[in-house]
């Protein structure tokens, strides 16, 4: 799979997670750990399209601030992500997986995350196409 193949692969993927975000939220009784979580995927997928494009490598991370901090190298208008509070995901990405940290965010929480993502989305994809 060539570069560019793999970006799409990439938003492809994070579209996805997006879209089962927003149906989910849809629901009358929302998942909300279901919802924070493909939000969180959603950013980690977008940061890594990025990086794939600058080819910057950043190994296996759910780490929305560690995939910013690498993405900022490059561009440091990625700093507008913590502004979004996108690294605030991250613990989406295993904590509400697992019983021994699980928790369920509250509807207001899941409507956050799918807020930012999107925010986080829209601000990346924009890189991307400029770069």
């Amino acid at each position: 799979m060539n570069k560019e193949e793999t970006i799409k692969g990439w938003l492809l993927l994070a579209d996805g997670d997006l879209k089962t975000a927003e149906d989910e939220l849809r629901m009358k009784e929302a998942v909300t750990n279901a919802i924070c979580f493909h939000a969180q995927q959603c950013v980690e997928k977008c940061l890594k399209a990025y990086l794939t494009l600058v080819n910057q490598p950043f190994g296996k991370t759910h780490d929305i601030a560690e995939l910013v901090e690498l993405a900022k190298k490059s561009d440091r208008e990625f700093e507008t992500l913590y502004k979004l509070k996108a690294n605030k995901l991250t613990r989406y990405a295993v904590e509400i997986r697992y019983p021994d940290e699980f928790y369920i965010p509250s509807l207001d929480e899941a409507r956050e995350s799918l807020e930012i993502a999107r925010e986080a989305r829209k601000f990346i994809v924009e890189k991307i196409n400029k770069t």
